[in-house]
């Protein structure tokens, strides 16, 4: 590498780090490696700034040549080398971890803990305990026991015993609000997090237990979403518009779905200090009880509508039917014109719900005020006939016997009749019939779905008001922008991805089966479970969703090396994950050799806080 002197169109030299190459048709050519300012103003910082930029160029080839210098190995006949596998056993060595490292250490994790850790007796490292424990859920999931031996798998010095891994749950359990505020409040300073839009949702994770401990006020038996016997715990997640995890709850395993809405509000409210919130969620965990607390607190919502079923009005249903007020802007026709393909209206109309009392339980009939977005997609109506298609075989297979016994599935497509040879109606003998009319009634609605949300924008020629929103007198949450009943659709479309993420906590990351057993080590088993997704998400969301969370995992751990000879590792695993991974972090992951020292600082710089 060399100085570089550049003179621009009025003569003022500048100075610049070069470094020269060779193109592919043997032309010197070079390229600026760092560009250093202009003479003029250098030399009064220096007295000789060429000759000092000298020194330090001299000193950037050295370190260039060290690091990709090649090497010879000589190997000894008569030793067997060691066994290249993608086990973590022998001296294989992970360095993938290191994009682990740089967004852990980018959220002041470490910061987090080893600021609370010192008022502690302990003399191990807390800070290294949760890093192995997170690292490892994302690259070797599995439980804390096999991850404390999981340890000699990275390169960062892990100095505790098994039995210092355990005690350290509890440390994690007293710091675990405050350890997701921090995180929260490092998203939102690093990605500029908005969390106007959150998404909520419930799931449950079983336990490898059969018996429910009385003792424990979480291990419940209750519905499981796996359909398991075993004791489950719930957890409800909030998530942002980003899909990043923005914070979670626990309880018991018996607690019903939609009661865990209300004090998960109550949280994020009073402990992130998040208001005027628009909440997205299925339409099972919106029941009256929890459209009202929204409505008190002053925050909107947006859930889906049934258009069928008993608890639907007439009205309602006719409304969807009716070929009247369809957006034709919105509506999309085949080439030639005669069947729809998708179209949309919507109506501002109110809708009464059941609300249970606070003091007594009773339950009150209450009006709300919303808007009622209808759509109508031939691609869901035809997902729909195909979706009923095996109920109907399966139904008129049971015709003419005495067997229906419920009224879900096939059987809700059965009616039961008591007749006589002569079909004359008699008390002690019944046939089931296939129920027409209640298909002709389902098959009328079929590509209708609806949103229903109390979200509205501003009106044509209003203007803009202070804030992002505002609460209106009759329940709806303004925001200070046009709002369309698609951009409410494209809120509702987002649900999807906080059904994704649970699947990467069950699938990718194995948060169940839970292992432990008292409820702070169950608690900090969640803590490390969350840590890991956030960052696994980050990573996703850096890479603008280009890999799946899936992808990143497995190339992050295949990023391994064998110790071979005299402090040298080699790697022989590098793909376009990695390669996108390393460009996004800075970190190269495409060296098949590499010394110790530069593994040491490879994982060094990730721990910087100037990232």
């Amino acid at each position: 590498m060399f100085v570089k002197k550049s003179k621009n169109t009025k003569g003022r030299v500048s100075l610049s780090i070069a470094q020269s190459y060779t193109t592919e048709d043997n032309k010197n050519r070079s390229k600026t490696i760092k560009y250093l300012g202009y003479l003029d103003v250098l030399e009064k910082e220096y007295d000789d700034p060429i000759a000092h930029f000298k020194e330090v160029a001299a000193k950037m080839t050295k370190e260039y040549k060290e690091n990709h210098a090649p090497f010879l190995m000589k190997i000894d006949p008569n030793k067997k080398l060691n066994k290249i596998t993608s086990d973590y056993s022998y001296t294989r060595k992970n360095i993938g971890y290191s994009a682990l490292s740089q967004i852990y250490h980018e959220l002041e994790i470490d910061y987090f803990i080893n600021n609370r850790r010192r008022y502690t007796k302990a003399k191990y490292n807390h800070n290294s305990i949760f890093k192995l424990l997170v690292f490892d859920r994302i690259l070797n999931p599995a439980s804390k026991r096999e991850s404390f031996f999981h340890k000699d798998f990275y390169f960062d010095k892990m100095d505790f015993t098994l039995e210092d891994t355990y005690k350290s749950l509890d440390f994690f359990n007293n710091h675990c609000t405050d350890m997701m505020k921090s995180i929260n409040k490092q998203i939102e300073k690093q990605y500029k997090r908005d969390t106007t839009l959150v998404f909520y949702d419930v799931t449950n994770y079983y336990f490898e237990v059969d018996d429910i401990d009385d003792d424990n006020d979480y291990r419940k038996k209750g519905v499981s979403k796996e359909h398991r016997p075993n004791p489950i715990i719930q957890m409800g997640l909030f998530m942002d518009e980003k899909g990043i995890p923005i914070t979670y709850g626990l309880y018991p395993g018996n607690t019903n779905d939609c009661k865990t809405l209300i004090p998960s509000l109550m949280d994020i409210r009073y402990d992130y200090d998040m208001k005027d919130l628009i909440v997205v969620a299925d339409k099972g965990m919106m029941s009256g009880d929890n459209l009202t607390r929204i409505k008190l607190q002053k925050n909107g919502y947006v859930i889906s509508l049934s258009v069928r079923g008993t608890k639907v009005t007439d009205k309602f249903k006719k409304y969807v039917l009716s070929n009247d007020n369809w957006d034709e802007e919105q509506s999309k026709y085949s080439k030639d014109g005669k069947t729809v393909l998708f179209k949309m209206k919507s109506q501002i109309s109110p809708r009464t719900i059941s609300v249970h009392s606070l003091k007594d339980g009773s339950v009150t009939k209450q009006t709300i005020n919303e808007k009622q977005i209808i759509i109508y997609s031939k691609k869901y109506a035809d997902k729909a006939k195909r979706d009923r298609r095996r109920a109907i075989e399966k139904a008129l297979s049971k015709v003419g016997k005495s067997n229906k016994s419920s009224k879900y599935g096939s059987d809700k497509y059965i009616v039961e009749q008591f007749l006589d040879e002569n079909n004359k109606v008699i008390k002690f003998k019944k046939n089931n019939l296939f129920d027409y009319e209640k298909l002709k009634e389902e098959e009328k609605f079929d590509g209708y779905y609806a949103i229903a949300t109390n979200v509205i924008g501003l009106e044509e020629g209003e203007r803009p008001f202070r804030g992002k929103s505002k609460y209106t007198f009759d329940g709806f949450l303004k925001l200070n922008k046009e709002v369309t009943d698609k951009d409410i659709l494209d809120m509702y479309k987002g649900l999807w991805k906080i059904e994704e993420t649970f699947k990467v906590t069950k699938s990718q990351l194995k948060t169940r089966p839970v292992y432990v057993s008292t409820l702070e080590h169950i608690k900090a088993h969640f803590l490390t479970c969350y840590v890991a997704l956030v960052i696994l998400r980050l990573i996703e969301y850096r890479l603008d969703w280009k890999h799946s969370s899936k992808k990143i995992a497995k190339s992050l751990k295949l990023a391994s090396g064998t110790l071979i000879e005299s402090g040298y590792y080699t790697f022989n695993h590098y793909d376009n994950v990695l390669e996108d991974i390393g460009n996004d972090l800075d970190i190269d992951f495409s060296k098949k050799y590499l010394k110790l020292n530069q593994i040491k600082k490879m994982i060094g710089n990730t721990k910087k806080k100037d990232f």
